[in-house]
Order: C-alpha cells, then sequence, then structure tokens
C-alpha cells in the first residue's frame, strides 16, 4: 500500500506534468497555483506568476474585455464557462491561442476558479507536448513500481536480517539459561557466589528482551502483532508481570508497591501481551528512577475500565517530550545516563498492544526531576465464570518422571538441559544430529523428545516427519526448541507433527508445565 506521502507525491507529479495547462485563482484572478505545462507555454516561471499576477494580466486586449464583460459574470452566475477561445500574451510577447475552460468551487468557506488551457493554433506541437506528458507519467509510474518494489525487497530483508540475528543470538542464550537454572537447584553459601548468579540472570534475561523487542519492531509496522484473547483475572497478570520484573526492581534498591482490587477484574484479554505490557511500564520505571527510588503500581476498575496505574520518583518527562514519549526508538536524552540499556521499543510496544486490547494508555509528568505516571485503561468484562476460572488457576500435576531425547547441535544447550532435566529426576539421552537422534529413538524409547530445528543433514522437521511416521512412536511428546521465534516457525513447527514450540533461551516453568501434563 502506498503511503500517504507517496500518494501525495504522485498526485503532485500528474498535476505538473498535464497534457493542459492548469492553473487556480481568487475570484478577482490572482493566481495562486499554477502547473508547470502553463508556465512552459506561457514563457514564464512559477515565480514569476503566483500571487504577481491576474489571470486576465495575461490576455491581449480583446480578452480583457471579453473577461470582464462576459468571463467574470458568468463564473459568479452559473460557476462555468466552457471552450472559451482566447489569446494568451506569451512573454516573449507573441499571441498564444488557447481554448480555455473555467468552474468555480469553495473550500474553507473561500471561492477559487480553476482553469484549464489547451493551444489550439498549433496541433502538431500540442500533440507532442501531449506524448511528451504521456511519456513523463509513464516513466514516472515506473519508477514509483521500482521503488516500491525495493522498499518491499529491503523490508523483507530487514525481517529476514532480524530473525537470523534473534535465532542466532538465542542459540548461545540457551545454556547459558539452562545453567543458571542448574546452579538455582544448587545451595551456595558464599554470597558472593549468589550475587554472581543474580546478575547474570538478570543480564541474561534483559539480553531475550531486547531479542524479543527487534523482533516485535516488524509486527507493529506489519500490523502482525498476534493477539491471543482469552477470559483472565488481572490480577494473576500483574503478579506475572511484577514477578518477572522484581530482578530488575530490586537491582535498583528500588521499593514497589503494589494495590489490586479485592474483587477479580476480569479481562478479555492476551495474557501474556498483557503482562508484557505491565513488565514494560515496570521496567520502564526501574531504569528511568534512580537507586533508591520508589514505584506504585495500582490496579482498579474505574467507571467500566480496569485501570492500572504505574508510578516512580524517576526523572520525570519534560512537557515538550510528552507527545513523542511512545514513539518507536524514543529516548529522552536526559534519561540516558541513568538508563540501563535498550533500543526505545518498549512504551511504543505499550501502546500498541493496549490499543490492539481496545485500550488506551496516557502518561503524565511535572516535569523534569519531578516522576512520571503512565496510565492504561482497559474494558472489563462481566464477572468470573466457573470455566473462565478454570483457565487462570494454577493446576498441580503429580510428577512424573520421563524418560527424555535431546536432539541439538550446540552440545552446551543439550548437555546442561540434560543435566537440569535429571536433577529433577527425569531420564535422559542427548544426540548431535538428526540421524543419530533416530537410532536413540528405539534404544532408548524417549516419552518425550526436545528438538532442534536447525540440525546437521537431517532438520528437525525431517527428523519430527519420521518419528510421526512411526507407528510406535505416534505417541511421542515432540517439543521443538529453537530459536527461530517467528508466526511462521511455530506454524511450521506444528504442521511438521510437533506438539509444542519453545523458543530459546528455554522458560524452564514453561517446559515443566508441559512435561507435567498426563500421559496421552
Amino acid at each position: 500500500m502506498d503511503s500517504p506521502r507517496s500518494s501525495l507525491k504522485a498526485v503532485s507529479d500528474a498535476y505538473a506534468h498535464a497534457a493542459c495547462g492548469l492553473l487556480t485563482t481568487t475570484t478577482d484572478g490572482t493566481i495562486v497555483r499554477v502547473n508547470a505545462t502553463f508556465c512552459r507555454w506561457a514563457g514564464y516561471t512559477p515565480d514569476e506568476l503566483l500571487h504577481q499576477r491576474r489571470v486576465q494580466d495575461l490576455l491581449t486586449v480583446g480578452g480583457k474585455v471579453f473577461h470582464q464583460t462576459h468571463w467574470a459574470p458568468l463564473l459568479a452566475i452559473q460557476r462555468s464557462v466552457a471552450e472559451v477561445k482566447l489569446d494568451v500574451r506569451h512573454r516573449d510577447g507573441r499571441k498564444v491561442p488557447m481554448l480555455i475552460n473555467a468552474a468555480r468551487y469553495r473550500h474553507e468557506g473561500v471561492d477559487y476558479d480553476d482553469f484549464a488551457f489547451i493551444v489550439v493554433n498549433d496541433r502538431h506541437k500540442y500533440e507532442e507536448e501531449l506524448v511528451l506528458a504521456r511519456k513523463r507519467a509513464e516513466q514516472a509510474l515506473a519508477a514509483q513500481k521500482l521503488a516500491e518494489e525495493a522498499l518491499r525487497l529491503a523490508d523483507r530483508r530487514k525481517d529476514e536480517f532480524l530473525a537470523t540475528l534473534a535465532h542466532e543470538i538465542r542459540n548461545p542464550l540457551a545454556p547459558l539459561r539452562t545453567v543458571i537454572e542448574v546452579f538455582r537447584r544448587k545451595q551456595f553459601t558464599d554470597p558472593q557466589v549468589v550475587w554472581s548468579r543474580d546478575v547474570l540472570e538478570r543480564q541474561i534475561g534483559q539480553i531475550a528482551r531486547l531479542v524479543d523487542d527487534l523482533l516485535e519492531v516488524s509486527r507493529i509496522a506489519e500490523g502482525k502483532l498476534e493477539i491471543r484473547a482469552r477470559a483472565v483475572d488481572l490480577a494473576s497478570v500483574i503478579r506475572q508481570a511484577v514477578e518477572t520484573s522484581r530482578a530488575v526492581i530490586d537491582a535498583s534498591s528500588h521499593t514497589l508497591e503494589i494495590s489490586l482490587p479485592d474483587a477479580p477484574l476480569v479481562l478479555t484479554a492476551d495474557p501474556t501481551r498483557l503482562s508484557q505490557v505491565v513488565q514494560n511500564l515496570l521496567n520502564n520505571a526501574a531504569k528511568y528512577t534512580p537507586a533508591g527510588g520508589s514505584i506504585w503500581l495500582d490496579v482498579k476498575r474505574e467507571d467500566g475500565d480496569a485501570v492500572i496505574r504505574v508510578r516512580d520518583t524517576g526523572i520525570g518527562i519534560a512537557a515538550e517530550h510528552l507527545p513523542s514519549i511512545f514513539e518507536i526508538f524514543s529516548q529522552l536524552s536526559p534519561g540516558l545516563p541513568r538508563s540501563q540499556g535498550g533500543l526505545g521499543i518498549g512504551l511504543s510496544l505499550v501502546k500498541a498492544l493496549v490499543e490492539r486490547h481496545g485500550g488506551t494508555v496516557t502518561v503524565h509528568s511535572a516535569g523534569t526531576g519531578k516522576g512520571s505516571e503512565f496510565t492504561v485503561r482497559l474494558p472489563v468484562e462481566g464477572p468470573l465464570s466457573a470455566d473462565d476460572d478454570a483457565s487462570i488457576r494454577q493446576v498441580d500435576a503429580p510428577h512424573r518422571d520421563l524418560r527424555i531425547l535431546i536432539i541439538d547441535d550446540d552440545e552446551d544447550t543439550a548437555a546442561s538441559l540434560a543435566m537440569l532435566l535429571e536433577l529433577d529426576g527425569h531420564s535422559t539421552k542427548t544426540a548431535s544430529d538428526g540421524v543419530t537422534g533416530l537410532a536413540l529413538l528405539d534404544e532408548f524409547e524417549p516419552d518425550t523428545v526436545i528438538l532442534d530445528i536447525g540440525l546437521p543433514g537431517l532438520d528437525g522437521y525431517e527428523v519430527a516427519a519420521r518419528i510421526r511416521a512411526r507407528a510406535s512412536r505416534s505417541r511421542v511428546t515432540l517439543i521443538a526448541l529453537t530459536g527461530w521465534a517467528q508466526q511462521r516457525d511455530k506454524e511450521s513447527a506444528l504442521l511438521a507433527g510437533f506438539d509444542f514450540h519453545l523458543t530459546k533461551p528455554l522458560d524452564y516453568e514453561q517446559l515443566m508445565g508441559i512435561l507435567a501434563r498426563p500421559a496421552p
């Protein structure tokens, strides 16, 4: 789809190089708009005509008389004059016979006259002008199509680059996050070791969020932001978001005060996306508040809406920056020294996600150094029904010791995940390629296969298809664990026979939820 700017330019080019001379005047004849065709025929530059001359000044004596006695009165009465032949005085003094059509129109309470001129004395010259104008229009159209195709190609390559970059970053993050989970299951008494583990966890989480934000840029621009709405209790979403942002808040020694409503606030929303909204607002408050500051998170029902307010004692926002605060890549210069990194994407994501949920987000600040307050308003549904409540309750499933086969060409990823699973009581085997993994399938008889997509030789899709083709393995749970995280990657995984698609670095709690499901 053409942008408004490119569409306006195309219209402007068509006017300037039209096959006939075009100009617009006020009712007294003062020229306020003129195209290049008329200027060429009359021998003037636009600057010599615009607001400098009246249309009657360009006519011969006879033409001026006709204008005064017939032309102007007719325009005033019937608001149009058709096919009047008059001589236009060329700048060099010669006469140029032209056929003239005129119409009067009103715009914003002011009357204007539009004129169209066609040279009639030199048919051959006119036809040449017409052919030239047509060629110019065709060339402009061809150039526009080439430019549009170049933009589409650049946009596609940008998306491919971002997806590849995200994949390449996620791969080394996967074993790092898994090792952190292993550390969490060990008892450390040395406070420096505990501190180092927490630092690693926070920074790995920050890198993972930056990767996700990079991909969201394309989704926002293309209107492909995915929303999976269902009935959710807002309080449960808030608790999840706070838990995720707690490390960032605690790292700067901030205090966080939370106020939640006594009664459930039920929304039709995507809980993951809604949690992302609150996380970004909390992270933003933590990043732009000096150490030891205060953050308030308040949730209540107001006028039929669920209202989420995040307030802080941070650096505040100057009045001139408030209108652009939700623009993509927007970061406030005074805040950069205190910021803990970021791409300037977070608040634009908040706005896009809130609006996709039918809500609004606003910001208020008394000025620099006086803190900020972000307010999100979302429509509220009715009381929580029994069926809806079941979708948001935590279910404690009994633990099952499983045989789990991990197929991943990154040995660190496979080994660290196997170690973590074995600490939780599962039996594991690992393979670094699809052929070896298929050979282990009959020997090990796994309940679950965790399978990378980008394998050497047979890729993960082909391995999954071969596993599903074996009747004895039709009930094995197949989990894709990959750095490829776009919607088309998830759809491809499901089509290949996977039951679940997980993104690196692994959310271990999400994996535990899958493994705790009853056997098929």
